[in-house]
């Protein structure tokens, strides 16, 4: 179910506004800049660079990827260099992300099969990204975004929660809520969406005691599920 008449360009417009407030306004434990946004320019959008930061965030939080990531990345620029890397020395390396021994594995793994199927290049397809252990839908989107500079729309929690609490859809997965925004949200705004409202749901749209006094998009917010506010 998705919410008829939903403004997205006043939407759109609010949080951007709101992102680019001093950073002063914004919690002093988060991070601006998403970590594998961060990533992504700080190594020109480099594909691998990209995938391995996205595989580290997962579960992680953003101040722990982004200095895992460039630990591995400066050890491992390509695929070929992980790939000669032992389980143990990648595992070192990224400690103490979340999951670090499982992500680990995946990274060797993905290594293996970039160099023996794809030349050591990272692929930009949705089905091939799929493919890659440790790879779903989020992981893919947010390669595709960052560093295919393709129309991908990443959901992760933030965007889920967020999504179903103004009631702009009503759904019980991140996966689920993708599907859905992908009809009724603009696709101009796909690459925009996970970056904006996962900043916001760290900072205002809490899972727990929201800012909802503080909120730039009361007026497309219904509050669904909010028991307790500030």
């Amino acid at each position: 179910m998705r919410k008829k008449n939903i403004n997205w360009d006043d939407i759109f417009n609010a949080l951007n506004k709101w992102r680019s407030q001093p950073r002063a306004d914004l919690s002093s434990q988060t991070e601006f800049t998403p970590s594998v946004s961060t990533v992504a320019e700080t190594y020109s959008h480099d594909p691998w660079a990209v995938l391995v930061s996205t595989i580290l965030s997962l579960r992680t939080k953003d101040e722990v990827t982004l200095a895992a990531s460039k630990r591995l990345l400066e050890k491992t620029p390509t695929p070929a260099e992980l790939n000669s890397k032992k389980q143990e020395t990648i595992e070192k390396l990224i400690y103490p992300v979340g999951f670090y021994r499982n992500k680990a594995a995946s990274l060797k793994k993905i290594a293996k099969i970039l160099l023996e199927q794809y030349k050591g290049n990272v692929p930009s397809s949705m089905d091939e990204l799929l493919a890659l252990p440790g790879v779903g839908r989020k992981t893919a989107n947010l390669v595709l975004s960052e560093a295919f500079d393709i129309d991908a729309l990443c959901v992760d929690i933030h965007v889920h929660r967020i999504s179903n609490r103004c009631g702009w859809l009503e759904s019980k997965t991140p996966d689920e809520t993708e599907m859905i925004l992908r009809e009724i949200l603009p696709v101009k705004y796909w690459k925009r969406i996970n970056a904006l409202l996962v900043l916001y749901g760290q900072n205002l749209c809490r899972p727990v005691s929201p800012f909802c006094s503080k909120c730039v998009m009361s007026k497309q917010c219904i509050r669904n599920g909010v028991e307790k506010s500030r």
